[in-house]
């Protein structure tokens, strides 16, 4: 079994990370040339998002073949060449398995659609009339959950846009060709895998309406979703590398069963319900200040139960999903740089494996978009139309857009300061924040007190102190709003971590690191008052 504990993976949204052919879009022989940027920064596994055959609607996780590099982004012989040259250098590749659906112009579909008996089993389809649909379970991405398709009489079910269609994962054939997919990579020498929405893969075997919700309780951490992982992993071989299930909804009950070492199913788990405590009323697309108790409240909960039952989380605040950390629970104008080094802090001293998207160890921000035609999330784009018929106003809209949008992850990679954020020589297919000029990689290299050379000094920091990886954890200050602090211990090491999770002073009384010395923190001098976004990591004097 692979040790996960001590190792850092960085995320890179393909299409966004570096061009490298001038055509406005990311793809793989840009990642091999910033391999060694990627070494430079000290990460383990590079997790890469899909670049695989597909029409591009939701930006590649809607996969046609799971087997074919798309043009776009390269060829098979460029994928071989950046996994070998990520291992020279120490790193291995992680991919992005997109297993609850697949495209609609997949050739498994495109033979369902032709009336093939045998495909249409590899999907969710039930007979009905065109003004009927199955239930009334409403898509991630806006409107029913069920297309309709006239030449067969049936709707198909699609819990995302209506060009992916939900896999049978009932149908032992399905399961079978997507544990070929795993071997076949495995093959390639891919060392991990992330596994999209992988606890929506098991729905009921009656279908119902839902009229408490959006239909998610019949199929979140589904019927037979652990039985279902069990199986892949054993059988695909894939047991000893890294694995990390994307968990839609799901619940700290499940996420200790889908990581204990003992259920044999993943290595560990991305959940989201910290990243919710913005959502007025627990809905993405109405806003609200975030509700910083409830933050602390989350990590503290999902620490310490993971803790106790051997579980083990996935510790992230951004991916191509959401918006850019900094600016959605930091400041990214006055305290820019303080809150992009305060957040990072939480992060990576916690008990799990952490977690950087691209950009982030730069303190990239939010987009700024101002217009609709700025923006290229299928997601956006839909929700844009929904919030107008809605009755909001195009400025509302927008400015829900601007603090929501998933696009905001999604903008190219800051290199420097040139024409595009040095992402491209070409015209980007989606346009890079006016601020690339001082935040990019380049100038931040040059400058010892950024925030790339911090992230730097907190990945030397795991792979120095077993403590961060092996050690345990507890909580301090519970009781003081706006204060996120916690001890690690291990075999009688200490390490202390404190952060002020807010724009303001807070004073703090009895600091149980007095006589410990500060190894790294974002303010240089030492206070009983906690600074705007101040952190500072506490360790026994040497």
């Amino acid at each position: 079994m692979t040790n996960f504990k001590d190792k850092v993976i960085y995320q890179i949204y393909t299409k966004s990370f570096r061009d490298s052919n001038g055509d406005g879009l990311g793809d793989i022989q840009g990642v091999i040339e910033k391999l060694d940027y990627l070494k430079e920064l000290g990460v383990d596994y590079i997790w890469m998002t899909p670049f695989f055959q597909s029409p591009l609607n939701d930006n590649g996780y809607d996969i046609s073949d799971y087997r074919t590099i798309d043009p776009v982004f390269g060829t098979m012989e460029d994928v071989e060449e950046l996994i070998a040259q990520a291992e020279r250098r120490g790193m291995s590749l992680m991919f992005d398995m997109v297993f609850n659906h697949t495209s609609t112009e997949h050739e498994w579909f495109q033979r369902a659609l032709a009336g093939e008996k045998k495909y249409q089993d590899y999907y969710i389809f039930r007979d009905g009339t065109p003004d009927a649909p199955p239930t009334n379970w409403e898509s991630k991405f806006g409107g029913n959950a069920w297309a309709y398709v006239p030449e067969l009489g049936k709707w198909y079910l699609h819990l995302y846009d209506r060009t992916q269609a939900d896999l049978n994962w009932d149908n032992p054939e399905v399961r079978e060709e997507l544990k070929d997919v795993l071997r076949f990579w495995k093959a390639k020498g891919v060392k991990g895998f992330r596994f999209d929405v992988i606890n929506v893969i098991s729905k009921p075997t009656i279908f119902q309406d839902d009229n408490q919700g959006d239909g998610r309780r019949f199929y979140t951490d589904g019927p037979r979703v652990h039985e279902y992982l069990k199986e892949l992993v054993a059988d695909a071989g894939i047991g000893g590398m890294v694995t990390v299930g994307e968990m839609s909804s799901t619940s700290l009950d499940n996420c200790i069963r889908y990581t204990n070492p003992a259920e044999k199913e993943l290595s560990m788990t991305f959940s989201f319900h910290h990243l919710k405590v913005d959502y007025k009323n627990g809905n993405k697309w109405e806003l609200q200040p975030p509700d910083l108790a409830k933050l602390k409240e989350l990590l503290t909960l999902w620490q310490i139960e993971m803790q106790k039952a051997n579980g083990w989380n996935a510790v992230f605040w951004c991916n191509h999903d959401q918006p850019r950390v900094v600016s959605r629970f930091g400041d990214d104008q006055r305290y820019w740089k303080e809150s992009a080094k305060m957040l990072a802090t939480c992060i990576h001293l916690l008990r799990g494996t952490p977690y950087i998207f691209q950009g982030e160890e730069l303190g990239m921000t939010n987009a700024g978009y101002t217009s609709i035609d700025q923006y290229r999330d299928v997601e956006s784009l839909n929700y844009y139309r929904i919030m107008l018929q809605s009755g909001k106003t195009e400025t509302e809209a927008l400015e829900i857009l601007r603090q929501r949008s998933r696009d905001n992850g999604r903008t190219p990679m800051q290199w420097d300061s040139s024409v595009n954020a040095g992402f491209t020589k070409g015209i980007p297919w989606i346009m890079p924040p006016e601020n690339f000029r001082h935040i990019n990689i380049q100038a931040e290299r040059s400058d010892p007190d950024s925030i790339l050379h911090y992230y730097k000094k907190l990945i030397q920091l795991r792979k120095q102190e077993p403590v961060i990886s092996e050690g345990q954890i507890a909580f301090l200050y519970q009781d003081v709003p706006g204060v996120f602090a916690y001890r690690r211990f291990h075999q009688g090491q200490d390490l202390f971590v404190v952060n002020n999770l807010t724009g303001y002073d807070i004073a703090l009384n009895n600091m149980p690191w007095t006589g410990f010395q500060k190894i790294l923190g974002n303010y240089t001098d030492d206070s009983t008052i906690l600074r705007p976004y101040e952190s500072a990591v506490y360790g026994p004097c040497k």
